[in-house]
């Protein structure tokens, strides 16, 4: 795939030093494509001469081997969901990942079963009309997440995963109808690239109001749903279930922060655009998927042998095992 149209350097972005992916950044314009994965690791520290290990997102060759890994991230993904506190009320809560294979089918987690303990057979296969196939967990799904879900799907063919849970923050803040403000490093993430949807409609089992919540959406990475909670969106199922977990944190902190300066009768201080923008821009895609993998390897490790570090058929220096860190 193409790098990022941000991308100005003829050497890889993971052979430059943070000083020189500082300078490509403030010196360049525009954003990361929709219709093209944007690579680039976290920049070295320095002119680095031996080779050092990083962390990639994999390629594959054949497209069993890579719908097996999405499925076993997925997985991974949905337990951390779990292990966070994000499925406790009850069974409100979907993760979906793009079939590599039918594109327009998606693999969501099975209704009412335990986020904690969910493995890659446990996954369904539902496609466009909802209909659940035996490619997968003949189970049946949230309705609701179908209906979310299968609209952002195909509004966004660039999304390969989307992630939607309630929390406390979230359902706190989502009824002030306000966006996310760059009050911090992490929030700086979502600076304008985040969108609110201001029509609560009920539960979401019309296709309708799925489609509004997409249109919604746009082509931002998440969206805050009022009177309800948020959904992310990524290029790979890690990037979504990382986003959804850095946006409910960043709202959490932006709650005790207003609720502080309210009391010291001041205002919070906000990060300046140009700032922000730049901060918004170190984020590749691969950037996202990273920054997950160190919950992955946690999962992993947590879970007892049911989940592996792979999945088999990764390449990108993922054709060893075991996985190096």
């Amino acid at each position: 795939m193409a790098p990022s149209a941000i991308q100005t350097e003829t050497r890889p972005i993971d052979q430059l030093t943070g000083e020189e992916r500082y300078k490509q950044l403030k010196n360049s314009t525009g954003e990361r494509s929709l219709d093209r994965f944007t690579y680039g690791a976290h920049p070295i520290s320095g002119n680095q001469t031996d080779t050092v290990k990083q962390v990639r997102v994999p390629t594959f060759s054949d497209p069993l081997d890579e719908r097996a890994f999405r499925k076993l991230h997925a997985a991974a993904c949905i337990r951390w969901l779990g292990l966070n506190g994000y499925n406790n009320e009850g069974a409100g809560g979907h993760v979906t990942v793009r079939d590599p294979i039918k594109p327009d089918h998606f693999w969501i987690n099975p209704f009412c079963k335990s986020f904690r303990y969910m493995r890659p057979d446990d996954l369904c296969l539902v496609n466009e009309d909802g209909i659940v196939q035996p490619e997968g967990n003949m189970h049946a799904i949230n309705p609701a997440g179908y209906a979310i879900h299968v609209a952002v799907h195909q509004a966004r063919p660039d999304v390969v995963a989307a992630v939607h849970c309630h929390s406390i923050p979230t359902k706190a803040f989502s009824a002030l109808g306000c966006r996310l403000e760059p009050i911090n490093q992490d929030a700086c993430r979502f600076y304008e690239d985040h969108a609110v949807y201001d029509n609560f409609g009920g539960i979401v089992l019309a296709h309708e109001e799925g489609r509004r919540l997409a249109a919604a959406l746009g082509n931002k990475k998440a969206v805050i749903l009022q009177n309800h909670g948020i959904l992310s969106v990524s290029k790979t199922v890690d990037g979504a279930t990382y986003l959804f977990g850095a946006m409910d944190r960043c709202i959490e902190a932006q709650l005790l922060a207003d609720a502080a300066a309210a009391g010291r009768g001041t205002e919070t201080i906000k990060i300046g655009h140009e700032e922000a923008v730049y901060t918004r821009r170190v984020y590749t895609d691969e950037m996202e998927y990273n920054m997950f993998q160190s919950c992955f390897e946690d999962v992993v490790r947590g879970s007892g042998g049911e989940l592996s570090m792979m999945s088999g058929g990764e390449r990108n220096g993922y054709d060893k095992f075991p996985r190096d860190w």
